[in-house]
């Protein structure tokens, strides 16, 4: 199994569930005592979120690099960003390292296209939603028609429960309802699926608060990884069979 590299901390409430998932998953495809080789560099959240809010992304990217050379040079074969928002700056990343770094909304949308649907909604950080870096990436790269809710008042209230609430592991039915709510005003614009495109939306709701597919990308970003960490194992067995 290769060793899966984790840039966490953004926040780590989600990347507990990174680190939860990649595990479990072990757990269930091997059985027994199994469980995933992972190397997690953490950082301190407040710093990575004042950049943000400066607009110095050119710091944040020279951090996002650094953390994932250290990952590489301590034997990581592949790097995970563990936040959405934090993929503005994948391509730098991934050209400072010769290792794999796999792209939240690829391992996303690859499940939204096999089930054949093709005009998700997307929740996420303000930055996320508003910004071309995700929803371009989706669009042309991944032919998704992807929409963002069409009020400003609606990202920014997505934006702030993910930023006061959800990274402060606070999870209140409230935001729940209004999530539900924003949800439903896409499916009236023509949303045939959701994505949760920011890393802790998973904590507050998921597929039992609508009826329309939902795609945790936390959840499907892990299983990816897990996929590639294990495909050079499944490759030996099957020769071995």
């Amino acid at each position: 199994m290769q060793t899966i590299g984790l840039i966490g901390g953004m926040s780590w409430e989600s990347t507990a569930t990174y680190y939860s998932r990649l595990n479990q998953e072990v757990r269930r495809r091997l059985g027994g005592l199994a469980s995933a080789e992972i190397m997690l560099r953490s950082v301190d959240f407040a710093r990575i979120v004042a950049m943000q809010k400066r607009g110095a992304w050119d710091e944040a990217e020279a951090e996002m690099i650094r953390l994932a050379r250290a990952l590489e040079r301590g034997g990581a074969d592949m790097v995970l960003i563990c936040t959405n928002t934090m993929h503005k700056l994948a391509d730098a990343v991934a050209g400072a390292i010769s290792v794999p770094l796999l792209h939240i909304v690829d391992t996303t949308a690859r499940p939204i296209k096999a089930q054949g649907l093709m005009r998700p909604l997307l929740l996420a950080t303000q930055y996320t939603m508003e910004q071309d870096f995700y929803l371009d990436r989706m669009r042309k790269l991944q032919g998704l028609d992807a929409i963002v809710p069409d009020a400003a008042e609606d990202r920014r209230l997505v934006h702030s429960v993910i930023f006061d609430e959800l990274c402060a592991g606070i999870v209140r039915e409230e935001s729940r309802a209004a999530y539900r709510d924003i949800i439903e005003k896409g499916r009236k614009a023509g949303a045939d699926c959701v994505i949760l495109g920011c890393t802790e939306i998973g904590l507050l709701i998921g597929q039992d608060d609508t009826d329309l597919p939902v795609f945790d990308s936390t959840i499907l970003h892990a299983d990816a990884a897990l996929d590639l960490a294990m495909a050079e194992a499944i490759a030996v067995d099957l020769a071995a069979d």
